[in-house]
């Protein structure tokens, strides 16, 4: 699963936990992009420090990896690029799996070489609190038929976390306890992420 993670929260690791058991994953990797594309005039947290806060938040998972791998390429962060380097790495028998929202996969048609990624992995879609279910099947539908993509949806409900309320709420001075792990909460603090002097904002979902 790629993303922003600024910052990374327990929606994320309990959507992915719970896609970990309903698919019998044999691990996840969460892969922090390292310059979100279409969002290079936005302002985030160091892809450091989000690297380091995703390290901390799976540190006691033995499912879950941290991946620098999208950090350590220049440019903006593809998802075609890093699954093609992914299946590099795992070759053609193992079964790779994209772990993506409902919000990303009805907008895939604008992502780079989006035919490839169908090629290239599985694509798991979990639900968001705004997911327009029909709209949603329709895409489904529409893909898996014009493109032969391979889907399947998570079960799980959709959870309302956000990390735009995180930084909000850091900015303001208010509690972000049970919205982040001890781990991440410490880190934010400690480096001072996220104040108001801060410009980090929103970007949305990666490509």
């Amino acid at each position: 699963m790629g993303g922003t993670f600024n910052p990374i929260h327990y929606g994320h690791l309990i959507m992915c936990e719970g896609i970990r058991e309903e698919f019998g994953l044999e691990k996840i990797l969460i892969i922090p992009a390292r310059i979100p594309p279409h969002k290079t005039d936005m302002a985030i947290a160091e892809a450091y420090d989000r690297l380091k806060m995703v390290r901390l938040a799976v540190a006691d998972n033995p499912y879950f990896e941290a991946s620098d791998m999208e950090l350590r390429r220049e440019g903006s962060s593809y998802t075609v690029d890093t699954l093609t380097e992914l299946r590099k790495i795992y070759g053609e028998q193992k079964r790779l799996f994209l772990i993506m929202g409902a919000d990303s996969l009805v907008q895939i048609e604008t992502w780079k070489n989006y035919e490839d990624i169908f090629r290239l992995a599985e694509i798991i879609v979990a639900p968001r609190p705004d997911t327009q279910e029909k709209y949603l099947e329709n895409t489904i539908i529409k893909l898996v038929s014009q493109f032969g993509a391979r889907i399947m949806k998570y079960s799980g409900k959709a959870l309302d976390f956000s990390s735009t309320d995180i930084r909000e709420r850091v900015a303001k001075g208010l509690s972000i306890k049970y919205l982040v792990p001890p781990a991440v909460e410490a880190y934010i603090y400690r480096n001072g992420l996220y104040q108001k002097d801060d410009r980090n904002m929103d970007v949305g979902s990666r490509k």
